[in-house]
């Protein structure tokens, strides 16, 4: 037996690799911990009713993780698990999309252009429901259609009517309120008489229709105000009744000319840095261009200075007309980091606060200990970037997104980045920008990720949301992610989510979600039930994925159970190819049977049988099974 053994350190995430993935990928060594029940934090049951198989990682290569994606694991932290679907309250079907056939919904949409409207200073953070929104990631991006492909890969569309309306309001408010200041401001120095009472500014916005008829610019004007002839009527009928208009304007002419001009001369001073129109004087009227229109050689003033998001944009107008709405407020950059996944005091902060005020833990629980378990530990083997199409720019591993508006930190994603997707695992954020539905728009952005990186990775094509539970209402917001498939328990075959939802609502645990595929059970589960019962049960405690797996043994997981069962065959549930590590050797356990007795081979091989329907009978040869 020892001709057939190799050695390698059990706990090595960079040693020899049984995998087909090759030895510059390390190797995945894992410690079987059966059966894990826990009470479920979707149903609220008040038992221990969600069972799930748990594995303990010291180590694995994303290849083999891909593939465990793909027999239905997820990981917490370095633990292992996949739901036994039919024993555990709320069976629970990985779900994915292929992200190049995304199609954001309307709330997808609007999600993204409220979070860009806010990063334009355009959304009343005070009123954040009723604000409009614009659509990508960065303020210094067009939005409009003809940088689509190349912005940030979401399919931006147009705010309905009723958004533009309310958007149009908020501005024409805005530069009323201006034009007032600038009135009260000219009064202040002598520019416009003190003792009379001057009208209110009004500004309107420019019909598509009235914009055609101009000639100069016209395509770019965007609203207009007739304040100056206003003044110009109330000034001359109080120069009719002897009140002396200022000797401030010329010759004492009371035209509304000389007072537009008066007035745009004052606007720059009092405006916001964050805007961007241009205002310029025209035959009496004030009015507000994109600024990228105006003539150098009129009298014209710029509310803001650069037209970042027009830089290489063929619509130039497009751009500027949007630019001209960012008026409410300053502007706001953001900026999404990719880094390695590793303890950080900032992220921790973040991460305390989101489960004390969103999901209510109480302060004692939410541990930097606990934290570390869950979201910063991970045994993947990090695969550097190797230059060539095979790995993307970052590698592959596990990594915090972390999403940061001002220097300011407001959401981190913890995501694993694999040969074949983007597996999202979980996000916390501040609960202060609850308003920007945070959780949406980190999704809508990972999806983005991985159509952009595909032109470094070709294989990167799938986006992973986790797990889908059809029974739990707060689950479902998943198939809004669309197309999506679901996992088929049975066969393992990827089946779109509109085939599968109408025989999940028959029932939550549909064992072949495959049409024409009659669901039984197989004989390996048979024998394993019957065989195996629950002599290694293991209890884990609740969380939202499987949050802190700590574990206790069931006191029935002393020995095999003997009554009524035969001894193991290795026949149909063949473990003989199960690659065991034991005392830093690799070996197969065929070759290591013969070292234990007759009571040891039928405990272990119940638990190898298991082990294997749970991994699939191709990575059972690959994974080392740890024995000690």
């Amino acid at each position: 037996m020892a001709g057939k053994m190799r050695r390698s350190e059990a706990g090595s995430s960079s040693g020899s690799s049984s995998s087909g993935s090759g030895s510059s990928r390390g190797e995945t060594v894992v410690v079987d911990c059966g059966r894990c029940k826990s009470s479920c934090g979707y149903c609220k049951s008040p038992g221990r009713t969600s069972i799930s198989h748990g594995l303990w990682a010291h180590s694995i290569t994303v290849d083999d993780y891909q593939d465990l994606l793909d027999q239905g694991w997820r990981r917490s932290g370095c633990f292992l698990y996949k739901p036994e679907m039919e024993r555990t309250c709320c069976p629970s079907y990985t779900i994915r999309l292929r992200a190049s056939d995304f199609v954001p919904s309307k709330e997808q949409q609007r999600v993204s252009r409220r979070v860009q409207r806010f990063l334009d200073g355009m959304l009343d953070v005070k009123n954040p429901v009723e604000a409009t929104d614009d659509p990508t990631i960065s303020i210094n991006t067009c939005t409009c259609a003809c940088h689509e492909a190349s912005s940030s890969g979401m399919k931006d569309s147009l705010s309905d009517q009723s958004e533009e309306k309310r958007s149009s309001e908020q501005i024409v408010s805005y530069l009323s309120e201006q034009l007032d200041k600038a009135v009260n401001k000219c009064t202040e120095h002598g520019g416009l008489p003190s003792g009379i009472k001057l009208p209110k500014a009004s500004v309107k916005k420019v019909s598509q229709g009235k914009r055609k008829l101009l000639v100069e610019g016209g395509k770019d004007l965007l609203y207009s105000s007739n304040i100056a002839f206003q003044i110009a009527a109330t000034l001359n009928r109080a120069k009719s009744a002897n009140k002396e208009p200022s000797p401030n304007l010329e010759n004492n002419a009371i035209t509304a000319k000389a007072i537009a001009e008066t007035l745009v001369a004052s606007v720059d001073q009092l405006a916001q840095s964050s805007s961007s129109l241009a205002v310029r004087a025209c035959n009496g009227h004030i009015n507000f261009y994109g600024a990228a229109t105006q003539s150098p050689t009129e009298s014209s003033e710029t509310l803001s200075g650069p037209e970042e998001s027009a830089r290489g944009c063929k619509r130039k107008s497009c751009c500027s007309r949007k630019n001209s709405e960012h008026l409410l407020g300053k502007r706001r950059r953001l900026e999404v980091r990719l880094k390695r996944s590793s303890f950080d005091p900032e992220e921790f902060d973040l991460y305390r606060r989101y489960q004390i005020n969103v999901h209510n833990d109480a302060p004692d629980h939410v541990t930097e200990s606990s934290y570390r378990r869950f979201l910063v530990d991970s045994p993947l083997v990090f695969v550097p970037p190797s230059g060539d199409s095979l790995v993307p720019p970052c590698g592959f591993g596990s990594f915090h997104q972390q999403y940061v508006i001002d220097g300011h930190l407001i959401a981190v994603g913890v995501i694993d980045i694999l040969p074949k997707c983007l597996s999202s695992k979980y996000l916390f954020w501040d609960p202060d920008y609850a308003f920007l539905s945070v959780g949406k728009y980190s999704a809508l952005q990972e999806i983005n990720w991985v159509k952009e990186n595909q032109v470094h990775c070709p294989s990167l094509q799938h986006y992973y949301l986790g797990y889908y539970i059809h029974s739990c209402s707060k689950m479902r917001y998943k198939a809004a992610y669309r197309p999506s498939e679901l996992l088929c328990p049975l066969r393992y075959q990827w089946v779109p989510i509109d085939v599968a939802s109408p025989l999940l609502d028959k029932k939550p645990y549909v064992e072949s979600l495959l049409p024409h595929v009659p669901e039984k059970i197989t004989d390996e589960q048979q024998h394993d039930d019957n065989v195996h019962g629950d002599l290694n049960d293991i209890l884990v405690d609740d969380n939202e994925e499987m949050v802190e797996p700590e574990t206790e043994t069931s006191d029935d997981e002393s020995g095999p159970e003997t009554s009524g069962h035969g001894s193991v065959e290795i026949e149909n549930g063949d473990v003989s190819e199960i690659l065991i590590g034991l005392k830093g050797a690799r070996v197969r356990y065929q070759d290591l049977r013969a070292a234990f007795g007759v009571k040891e081979q039928k405990y272990l091989e119940s638990q190898l049988h298991r082990y294997k329907r749970s991994v699939g009978a191709e990575l059972s040869k690959r994974i080392v099974y740890s024995l000690g």
